[in-house]
Order: C-alpha cells, then sequence, then structure tokens
C-alpha cells in the first residue's frame, strides 16, 4: 500500500496534464461537484484516489505509474502461498448491465494479474457470444495476489452473469464464497434482479459490500441510489463505496474493503479432503476439467482422488489456480479455489455439486452440493440432418457438464425425426444453448415452439406432467389441465406504470400490489401463466417502458385453468409437431394465425387442400389451398358443348381420386416459419 501511505491529508486539488478542473473534462467537473455534496462522509482519502486515477496515470488504468508496477510485481508473485487467515473469497453479483465485467476486469489490471498490454474488455467473457451479446453468461473465477498494509492477501474473484436466466450459475458461486460485491448502476438504482441476487447472498450468510458504481456519469445520483438500497433492501450504507470502474476510480478501496471486512475461510486444512464442485467443462484432448474450492483438507498433484457422489475414483494428473487462465501449482489447500485434470473421460463422472475426497482418507460425509435447478421451459431440438442425431447427444451431455441447468430426455417427432426434449430456465437460456451447440459442436438445429409443463389430472385419479402436446390425454380422459404459475416483480418509472399494468392483464395476470420504493419508482406485484411469459413478454416488457423497466419472477405452484389442446389437420391429416396446448380464450386467434400462414408456406397441389385449426372435432379456424388446374379445354376449339363437359368431369373425378389417396408433403421451411409464428402468438 505504497500509494495509499504516501497520502497527505491537505484539501485536493484536481490537475490534469497541468490544467485545473474549470478546463478539464465534463465528467471530472461533475465528479468534482459530486465530491463536494455526496463523498463528505468518507473524509479525504475517496478524493485523494480520485486525484490519483487523473494524474500520472497509464491509459486507461485507476493507479499511477509507480503503483501499477508495484500491482505488476505483486501479480507475477501471485501464485506464491498465504496463510488460509489471508484468503478472501469474494463473488461480483448485480443486475444486467451494471458494470460486473467492467469491474472485474479493473480488479484484475490494478492488482496486475492481467498486464495492460493483454487487457482486453469483458476479460473473463471468453465466449464469442458473451463478447457479441455484451453479457455474462458463465460464472469464471480468477485469484488475485493483493498486499494491504505490506501483508499479501490472495482474493479469489468469481464473477457471475447478471441475467435472472442464469440465476443457477450466480448460486453456485456464492456457495464458494464468503463475501460479495453488491454492484448498482448509480444512474440506474435497484432493479429486479439487484433484489433476487442480495436474497441468495443473504441465504448463503455472505458478508455483502454496497459498491456504487458509473458514479462519473452525468445522470448519477449516488446519494439517492444509497437512501434507495437501504429503504427496498436493508443494507447498512454508510461503508458503501463509490466507484467508477471504467475511469479506475474507488478500485483501491475495493480491494481494502475486501481485505477488511469480508471474512477468511476456516482453517481445516488437517481434515480430509472435501472440495466442492462449483463447475466443469470438457476438453477433448484432457478430459473433465473441474472447478472446486477446497472446503477441508488439502489436495496434490498425483493424488488419488475419489468423487463421492458418483463412486468413481483418479489420479490427478494436473492441480491448479484459475488466474485467470489456468496455471499448474503443486497443492491446494482449505480456502483455495483451483482446477483439476484427472483425464476424466465420462461426463457423467464428475458432475457440479460432487465432493472429491482422497481415495485413501475418505471423508465421512458429502458437502451439501446444490440444489437441483427446476427447468421452466422446454421445446424439442431436433438435428435437420437425421445423421447428427448421435453428435447431437454427445454435444448435450458435454454442454450439460458445463451449464448445469440444462436438462434434457429423447423425443421422436413423425414430422422431425429423432430430437430431445429439452428443459431450460427461460427464453435467454435456450436461445443461448441452441447457439452453443449450433456454433462449439457445428450442427444444424430446428428449435419447436417453447413451451411449460401441465399437470394433467386424470378421471381415474391419477396426476401426469406432460410439456408436449402430443402427450396430452384424450378430453374423455382428462378430469382437469394445471399450469405453473409465477409471481412477477415489476420495477418500473412511475411514467410507464400502465402499459406494464395493460400488458399484465394481456397476459391473463392477476394484480396483487403496488407499492412506490422511490419518489419515482414503483413495485407491481402481478401473478400470472408462466405459459404467457415465455414467449415475448420480456420484449414487450422493454418496449413498452423504453427499457427503463426490470422483471424477476418465482415459481409459485400449479393452478386449474380452461386449457385446451388446438391440433392443426392438413388434407384431413392431424400434423402433430404443430399441436399446441392454449387457453381456450386465445384458441381462435391462435388457430387463425397458424392455419393463413400455412396457406403461405404450403406448396400447391393438384387437388385442393384443406388446413383446419381444431379442438377435437370441432373446426375453429379453417383456410383452403386451391388446386393446380390444367386447362384440359385447350384443344377444344369450337364443338359441341357436351365434349367440353365430359373432359371437365373426367378431369374433376381424377382430382377426387388423387385428393383420396394423395398425400401432402409439409415442406421443412415450412415447419420452421409456423414454430417461429408460434412463439410469437402464443
Amino acid at each position: 500500500m505504497a500509494m495509499a501511505s504516501a497520502m497527505d491529508l491537505s484539501p485536493p486539488t484536481f490537475f490534469l496534464s497541468g490544467t485545473s478542473t474549470s478546463s478539464s473534462s465534463p465528467s471530472l467537473r461533475r465528479l468534482s461537484s459530486i465530491s463536494v455534496s455526496g463523498f463528505r462522509r468518507h473524509s479525504y482519502r475517496k478524493l485523494q484516489i480520485l486525484c490519483q486515477a487523473t494524474a500520472g496515470t497509464e491509459p486507461q488504468s485507476g493507479l499511477s505509474v509507480s503503483g501499477s508496477k508495484l500491482a505488476a510485481r505483486s501479480g507475477q508473485d501471485r501464485l506464491l502461498k498465504v496463510s488460509i487467515s489471508n484468503i478472501r473469497n469474494f463473488s461480483i453479483i448485480a443486475h444486467i448491465d451494471h458494470g460486473k465485467s467492467t469491474l472485474a476486469d479493473k480488479l484484475l489490471q490494478v492488482t496486475g494479474t492481467v498486464q495492460n498490454r493483454d487487457m482486453k474488455e469483458q476479460f473473463l467473457d471468453n465466449m464469442d457470444l458473451e463478447r457479441e451479446r455484451g453479457i455474462t453468461i458463465k460464472l469464471q473465477a480468477a485469484r488475485m495476489r493483493y498486499v494491504y498494509e505490506d501483508t499479501p492477501y490472495c482474493l479469489n474473484l468469481i464473477d457471475t452473469p447478471g441475467h435472472v436466466d442464469f440465476s443457477y450459475e450466480v448460486s453456485r458461486s456464492l456457495a464458494a464464497c464468503e463475501g460479495a460485491l453488491l454492484v448498482v448502476d448509480a444512474s440506474q438504482g435497484v432493479e429486479a434482479q439487484t433484489l433476487a441476487n442480495v436474497y441468495l447472498a443473504l441465504e448463503n450468510n455472505l458478508e455483502i459490500i454496497p459498491v456504487l458504481n458509473k458514479i462519473d456519469l452525468p445522470g448519477a445520483e449516488p446519494e439517492k441510489v444509497l437512501r434507495e438500497i437501504e429503504e427496498v433492501i436493508g443494507l447498512d450504507c454508510s461503508k458503501a463505496i463509490f466507484c467508477s470502474a471504467k475511469e479506475g476510480i474507488g478500485i483501491t478501496e475495493i480491494l481494502d474493503a475486501i481485505v477488511q471486512r469480508i471474512p477468511a475461510p476456516l482453517d481445516t486444512a488437517g481434515n480430509p479432503l472435501r472440495a466442492l464442485i462449483f463447475d466443469s467443462y470438457y476438453d477433448p484432448y484432457r478430459g473433465v476439467i473441474v472447478y472446486f474450492r477446497v472446503i477441508d483438507g488439502k489436495v496434490k498433484k498425483g493424488d488419488r482422488i475419489f468423487f463421492m457422489a458418483s463412486g468413481k475414483d483418479y489420479f490427478a494428473d494436473e492441480v491448479g489456480v484459475l488466474s485467470p487462465n489456468q496455471i499448474q501449482v503443486d497443492e491446494l489447500y482449505a480456502g483455495e479455489v483451483g482446477y483439476i485434470a484427472a483425464s476424466v473421460r465420462s461426463v457423467a463422472d464428475a458432475r457440479v455439486g460432487d465432493t472429491i475426497t482422497h481415495y485413501s482418507r475418505k471423508a465421512e460425509s458429502s458437502l451439501p452440493g446444490y440444489e437441483e435447478a427446476t427447468p421452466m421451459v422446454f421445446c424439442g431440438l431436433f438435428p435437420v440432418d437425421a445423421d447428427q442425431f448421435p453428435d447431437l447427444r454427445d454435444a448435450l451431455e458435454k454442454l450439460q457438464l458445463n451449464d448445469a441447468a440444462l436438462k434434457f430426455e429423447p423425443e421422436t417427432s413423425s414430422a422431425m425425426g429423432f430430437g430431445f426434449r429439452c428443459g431450460f430456465l427461460g427464453l435467454l437460456h435456450m436461445e443461448i444453448v441452441q447457439e452453443r451447440l449450433e456454433r462449439e459442436y457445428n450442427l444444424n438445429l430446428i428449435t419447436t415452439a417453447p413451451s411449460v409443463v401441465y399437470r394433467v389430472n386424470s378421471v381415474n385419479g391419477d396426476t401426469t406432467l406432460c410439456s408436449n402436446p402430443s402427450r396430452l390425454p384424450d378430453p374423455g380422459q382428462r378430469k382437469s389441465v394445471e399450469e405453473p404459475y409465477v409471481k412477477i416483480e415489476l420495477l418500473t418509472p412511475k411514467d410507464y406504470i400502465g402499459a406494464l399494468m395493460e400488458l399484465a392483464q394481456e397476459r391473463r395476470g392477476e394484480f396483487k400490489e403496488m407499492k412506490y420504493i422511490a419518489e419515482n419508482r414503483a413495485s407491481i406485484l402481478y401473478e400470472l401463466p408462466l405459459a404467457e411469459m415465455v414467449g415475448d413478454f420480456f420484449d414487450q416488457l422493454k418496449s413498452r417502458t423504453k427499457g427503463y423497466a426490470s422483471m424477476e419472477y418465482s415459481v409459485i405452484g400449479y393452478r386449474e385453468s380452461d386449457l385446451i389442446k388446438l391440433d392443426i389437420l392438413i388434407n384431413a391429416e392431424m400434423v402433430e409437431p404443430l399441436s399446441t396446448i392454449v387457453h381456450r380464450d386465445k384458441a381462435y386467434s391462435v388457430g387463425r394465425a397458424l392455419t393463413q400462414k400455412l396457406k403461405e408456406l404450403i406448396p400447391r397441389q393438384m387437388f385442393k387442400v384443406p388446413i383446419q385449426a381444431c379442438i377435437g372435432s370441432k373446426v375453429i379456424a379453417s383456410e383452403a389451398l386451391s388446386a393446380i388446374r390444367k386447362d384440359v379445354l385447350a384443344k377444344c376449339y369450337g364443338g359441341d358443348i357436351s365434349r367440353k363437359k365430359k373432359l371437365l368431369k373426367k378431369q374433376a373425378a381424377g382430382k377426387k381420386r388423387m385428393k383420396a389417396i394423395g398425400r401432402v408433403d409439409v415442406p421443412q421451411e415450412a415447419f420452421m416459419a409456423v414454430l417461429k409464428l408460434e412463439r410469437e402468438v402464443l
């Protein structure tokens, strides 16, 4: 902490290349005014750090030149061992787009873990998909070394996703930590996922450090957001940290707070080995690579390890830390986070949540692991080329290793052949899995319309779960159908309350409560069917509120609804892949949209083709594809009318026979277009 000790207590002045604040950038002038009004409680230290961040810094760095050299040297020593009391395991949690990844980048840079020449934005987001969309999909771990008051500390950071669909990643990260940085955008305030992540952290008894990010923005209102955090979440914000990850302001204070306020792991290095697997992935050359947190004991390279859930044992060929790339070490002990490569070839042998122990000195009991993720949205995944079915199965198994929330089971379809029925946590999760399968495993896939799991009560007293419309029992056999309901909380500026209430009412929502969490921000609570939310609900939410609203939902159970199965008949033959389960009130509009779309997509035949939407035997919407008609009268250039009638009668008889034995092939493009339409209208 040479930088901190060099500070004096004289009132700060702002300089940038010899100029005062009056002639510097607008953001610095903004910061100086914020500093006077909002930072008083933090004394002069915060302002002095601000001066250091603006005077004599390297480009895009929050440290002085001498400070960055010191950090670089410290970063190179990050593999050196420290005592267990000097280890800090923490996670970064926040709503999507509040600056988690930017803050993680700056922490890596300031501690010298990543050199300036190697630095790039979203450094820990190593998937192309994450960079393209600007979101974090996978949790990532990184080991840093930080010197505080001449004492070296080992900081293990786990960066987490912010979207509600990846909350399972967040919960697994928090189970491997003792503390968390709660990052809140100073211009946006508390949002839905902020609350959800705080509650997850509190369930794990973590020390939470509030951090207000993006204080350099012109629209930042740090004092107002602090009050919001205290009122809505109930956290004590007297020691909240003001920072700007982009400008490098307040980074040193965050690192100091991690050391001071987050507790060290328990010293249990002498106990039998117990390590919790929090993530894993498949490497084609080294097999399954396991990421774990050592809870008790030690593990060395060459040890014979035992996976307690699967009952398999292997030799640890490679033990190392993530800093953020994989770096081999000889030993890891209690409190440390690292990885093991043990030539595990079967993806089922090393599952997330399993406990690793020594083969010769087994632990008495395994760690609690994780609560199993419950899929909310289901869809069918089918390969375009039927020969790719084995490849799709292998790809799903390997992807499930890396994404523990993914569930799948085999399925067959008369139209699309062999495939899998897959369960996801949400629509974004579904999109990401499909993209990863296509990119990482070179597969061409067809995705059916998303659906949810319905509970069917039969007349004989049996209860079955049904996620596929083709498996729904006949109307005479079922007593009632129940669908999952969710409790959804919408956080929105007061100007958009009406638009959101209208949206929720359209989706069969039941209004429960509305309260103002701040002067101009409201929280609206609704209960609505999950099936109404898996379509374009989130897109509509964002478009109707110009992107300002956010949402958080949780499943509250099943309720009986007036649900029916809508069948599509083409030339009096049922097309099972196009069947859907819909509410009776929406059946007509959905049936009309599907029949009209199919009329456009199916090629014309030599006979008339009726396209019908039916509930049981009742037709509720119908379109007809007119026949391609040959002009049989072209050779008649006159003569008696009876000759023409005879030719037309012969043609009609042929068409009638053709219709009786003819078969309409629905092209693949039509299926894909209709499935896309189903997502829009359901």
